[in-house]
């Protein structure tokens, strides 16, 4: 079976999603939308995906920009088995009657809230869940990268308690048009929206977050402290269960790699497409184990980490893989990641 996708909104996240399906054996990309005649519309026409105008007023635009459009975002879900919407933040909302109507299953992203769907996905948490839903909603790049990390903890050794303070890039590196530049923003909001998100994966999850955004385009990076339940005699135990964990990966102070600059740098190195890192980079050796309580620095690249959650969602939805962990494994074997 080959799964028939359609991608909603050809963005920072919707291009990424569309090379990462095009690299499965199982699915394939029908159509990708845009509102406007960007340079992405004419990228995503040169790679082959068949274009449709996300709305009906931006045809003669299209047309004006030479821009060849197939239909409307209506048609293309009439060709698809699966949408995921990429459309911005607190957009997609408005588009779930559309999906409804059409009769087909839609997966969502983080920038919508949990109640559109009344499921948040995380492959290594509940891939289970998953299967054979009709509405899906991948969490946050934040949320995602708390749960690749905090998940095996809790599942491993228990988890009394977790404190993260995210330290949030202010926008993605294209984005030239918002702050803060010169300036350290606190969110004011106690606890900020990432600690419920992580919940609504994993509801007995006990965490709280505090967050606080700086001027770098880059990464975001979490400090986290956990009280764990039942805690391992050494670090080493945990560093050998994130290395087994699919999707961390691990770098080194000690390699020179003390920056979220030089972590990119590295991505770059190893010959990632658009020098994404789709893995949470842990920092080996700032990982410390005192009393029962786990210190420990990871980096999250937000433009990436959850690309590869939003493939297992539609194998799961799709019913195409039941076992999770398989998923994750082919998805990780297509894209070239750890």
């Amino acid at each position: 079976m080959v799964v028939k996708v359609a991608i909603n909104g050809y963005g920072t996240i919707g291009k990424r999603v569309a090379d990462a399906v095009t690299a499965q054996d199982d699915m394939e990309v029908v159509g990708v939308t845009k509102t406007r005649p960007t340079i992405e519309a004419r990228l995503a026409i040169a790679k082959g995906f068949p274009f449709y105008s996300g709305k009906e007023e931006s045809i003669p635009k299209f047309k004006e920009a030479g821009i060849k459009v197939e239909g409307m975002v209506g048609d293309l879900l009439d060709t698809a088995d699966i949408v995921v919407d990429c459309t911005p933040g607190k957009y997609g909302v408005n588009n779930f009657e559309m999906y409804k109507k059409h009769g087909i299953k839609a997966i969502y992203q983080g920038g919508e809230k949990h109640s559109l769907t009344g499921f948040s996905f995380n492959a290594l948490a509940n891939y289970r869940e998953a299967v054979g839903r009709d509405y899906a909603r991948v969490v946050s790049c934040n949320t995602t990268g708390l749960i690749r990390t905090l998940y095996p903890l809790m599942k491993n050794y228990g988890i009394d308690y977790a404190y993260s303070i995210l330290v949030r890039r202010a926008v993605d590196p294209n984005d030239s048009k918002k702050g803060p530049v010169n300036a350290i923003e606190p969110v004011l909001k106690v606890p900020s929206h990432h600690g419920p998100d992580v919940q609504s994966v994993i509801p007995e999850m006990n965490i709280f977050t505090m967050a606080v955004k700086v001027p770098t385009t880059l990464m975001h990076t979490h400090q986290n402290i956990v009280k764990l339940t039942h805690p391992p005699e050494d670090v080493a135990e945990i560093l050998k269960v994130w290395d087994e964990t699919p999707r961390v990966k691990f770098v080194k102070g000690a390699d020179g790699i003390t920056t979220t600059a030089q972590i990119m740098e590295l991505a770059r190195d190893l010959g990632r497409p658009r020098s994404d890192l789709n893995e949470i980079a842990v920092w080996e050796d700032g990982a410390k184990l005192h009393d029962g309580v786990l210190y420990y620095s990871q980096a999250v690249h937000q433009e990436s980490d959850v690309i590869p959650e939003n493939i297992d969602a539609i194998r799961a939805m799709m019913e195409i893989e039941t076992d999770g962990m398989k998923s994750i494994m082919k998805t990780n074997k297509a894209l070239g990641i750890q």
